[in-house]
């Protein structure tokens, strides 16, 4: 590190004058908006006509609202799928790739593939798969001789949640595989080696080596798994909007029709803010569960 940037860290006018512009922009892109629907929030208002101040009575509608607790349900029932299914596969494929295989960068590439892939598109894929009359998943059924688990996927009230959880999952596998890959990669190969030639097998060697060295990556993907399932929204739009009778419905989706359909801006600001604690305390709780496990 040159001289002059040593100087320009020790600075705090020159570190506030490089940071002040994007902490301006970060505010009026961020933190205005989220002050902007909290007072929306408190208001009764279609978007044209008049608001009206009703302070905490959307809230309170809100949380009186059986539709909105079933939102709240599905999500967090989709960040768990996350934390406790992708992510151990993306784990495992991680740790598989890293050990060194014949392919290794065409495996990665492969992985990855889906996240760069719209989710416009990814939905619409998943739609032919599981259509009922020439989706791949139902003929694959049919040629194995199991007519009888023949559905309709996506408009089955008990199948639809599940449905739309299988794609979601899929898709970011390659996203945290790629992250645990990078951080799998950054250990010393003289420490792996050292396992080894203590008698850990590969086994051994990822369990007590190199999980616990990438602990902090570990619990960046579990916060971006959780805050990503809580605000999830196109891929369920466009699969299911939400049905069959709501089956399928999320936070984010209702939100939406609430400000679209309905015309309530006051009841879905309360519902954005909602979900932006929500995101914040989920956040807060896994920092906290992290920082436990570190120090123990």
């Amino acid at each position: 590190m040159g001289i002059g940037m040593e100087r320009a860290l020790k600075d705090k006018k020159a570190i506030c004058f490089f940071v002040l512009p994007a902490l301006i922009w970060f505010c009026l892109i961020a933190l205005l908006p989220v002050f902007q629907s909290a007072g929306y929030s408190l208001l009764d208002w279609d978007g044209i006509r008049e608001a009206k101040f009703i302070g905490p009575d959307n809230y309170i509608k809100m949380f009186g609202d059986p539709l909105f607790f079933k939102a709240i349900w599905n999500s967090v029932l989709l960040a768990a799928a996350s934390v406790f299914i992708q992510l151990p596969v993306s784990m495992v494929l991680a740790l598989v790739l890293a050990g060194g295989v014949r392919g290794e960068n065409f495996y990665r590439n492969a992985f990855f593939v889906p996240v760069i892939i719209s989710g416009t598109i990814i939905a619409h894929l998943w739609m032919k798969i599981y259509h009922p009359s020439y989706g791949l998943l139902n003929m694959g059924l049919e040629a194995l001789g199991l007519p009888f688990l023949e559905r309709e996927w996506l408009g089955d009230e008990k199948t639809a949640l599940v449905a739309c959880f299988v794609p979601m999952v899929w898709q970011y596998i390659g996203y945290h595989m790629l992250l645990f890959y990078s951080a799998a990669k950054s250990i010393s190969p003289e420490i792996i080696e050292a396992a080894q030639v203590d008698g850990a097998n590969r086994f051994q060697t990822a369990w007590r080596v190199i999980i616990p060295m990438i602990v902090p990556m570990i619990k960046a993907c579990v916060i971006f798994a959780i805050i990503g399932s809580l605000k999830s929204f196109d891929l369920i739009y466009i699969l299911t909007n939400g049905g069959p009778v709501h089956a399928s419905e999320v936070p984010s989706l209702l939100m939406y029709k609430k400000i679209f359909i309905s015309n309530e801006y006051g009841y879905a600001s309360a519902i954005a803010i909602f979900i932006i604690l929500e995101c914040l305390l989920f956040t807060f709780a896994v920092q906290k569960i992290f920082n436990r496990i570190q120090k123990d």
